[in-house]
């Protein structure tokens, strides 16, 4: 029997809610039978100074998951090092698990840089694409790819690391184990 596997990747740096809300809407709409988090080792399309150790980026997602038993982790990106195609990463996937099907979750700012990836006309043919709409992007593409409903928030890695330098709160935005991991091990201080 196949298996319907939702894709959610990204540096998570830090993991915060939106990721936990774009992934508990794809899991539900749909009916998928478990969505991973894949942390990328060193991501192709962003600067990658500004991403702390990927063992503390997998310790967060670990912590941000862990009650939640439909949620894993796939490592696959950080144990291969180096730059972190999603083509590359799919293919050994597939080869790995050839009974699932999987569903790349993707916010609507990645779905506006589709053109851009690696392989993309290759890649659309290993994995079904899955949008969820953002705040300031719209839903126009060339690629196949099926939206899903999903609040609108605001809330970013980057506006984390911010407040985070700048002293301002980021409760509510992140969950408290990952805050206190963030605070414990002073990170983007």
């Amino acid at each position: 029997m196949r298996k319907r596997i939702g894709i959610l990747g990204g540096t998570f740096n830090p993991i915060h809610y939106g990721h936990l809300i774009m992934a508990e809407q794809a899991l539900t709409q749909l009916s998928l039978d478990s969505v991973l988090f894949m942390p990328d080792y060193l991501p192709p399309h962003v600067d990658h100074k500004t991403a702390i150790d990927a063992q503390d980026r997998v310790n967060m997602i670990n912590l941000a998951i862990k009650n939640n038993s439909k949620f894993q982790i796939e490592l696959i990106e950080i144990k291969r090092r180096g730059k972190s195609y999603s083509y590359d990463t799919l293919s050994e996937l597939k080869q790995l698990h050839p009974n699932v099907d999987y569903y790349f979750i993707v916010g609507g700012d990645m779905v506006e840089y589709l053109p851009k990836w690696y392989r993309i006309d290759d890649l659309i043919k290993m994995v079904k694409f899955v949008g969820v709409n953002r705040p300031g992007n719209s839903k126009g593409t060339d690629y196949p790819v099926t939206w899903i409903n999903s609040p609108e928030v605001a809330i970013s890695s980057s506006l984390i690391r911010s407040n985070i330098k700048n002293g301002s709160s980021v409760r509510y935005l992140l969950p408290d184990e990952v805050l206190h991991y963030i605070e414990e091990h002073h990170l983007y201080e």
